[in-house]
C-alpha cells in the first residue's frame, strides 16, 4: 500500500482587501519594502564577513540587526493583514527534515 502525501494546512489571517489595479496599493509598497529590506540584510552579512576593523563591523553588525528587526515587524504586519501566507505541516514531517539536516551535518562537520 502506497503512503498518500500529507496535505499541508494554509496558515493564513483574514486578507486585507485593497485595491486591485495599475496603481501600486498598501500591499505592494509592504512587499516591496520587505524585499529591500530582506536585500540589505543579505548586503550586511556580506560586508560583516569581509570588515578587517573591528569597530567598522560592529557599526555594521548594529545596523544589520536593526534591518533584521525592520524585517520580522513587515512580515508580521503583511501576515496579520493576510498578505503573506504560510503553510503549516505535520510534526512528523519537521522532525523528520530535522532529523535529515542533522545526520548531513554529523556527516560533513565530524570529520
Amino acid at each position: 500500500m502506497e503512503k498518500q502525501p500529507a496535505q499541508s494546512t494554509p496558515i493564513q489571517n483574514t486578507e486585507t482587501q485593497v485595491p486591485k489595479n495599475q496603481q501600486m496599493n498598501d500591499r505592494d509598497y509592504l512587499n516591496d519594502v520587505l524585499l529591500t529590506e530582506k536585500y540589505l540584510g543579505t548586503s550586511y552579512v556580506h560586508a560583516m564577513q569581509e570588515a578587517s576593523h573591528q569597530a567598522l563591523y560592529q557599526d555594521i553588525k548594529t545596523v544589520f540587526d536593526q534591518t533584521s528587526d525592520h524585517q520580522r515587524d513587515l512580515f508580521n504586519l503583511m501576515f496579520n493583514k493576510g498578505w503573506y501566507k504560510m503553510e503549516s505541516q505535520e510534526p512528523q514531517k519537521i522532525q523528520q527534515t530535522q532529523q535529515q539536516f542533522t545526520q548531513y551535518a554529523q556527516q560533513q562537520f565530524s570529520k
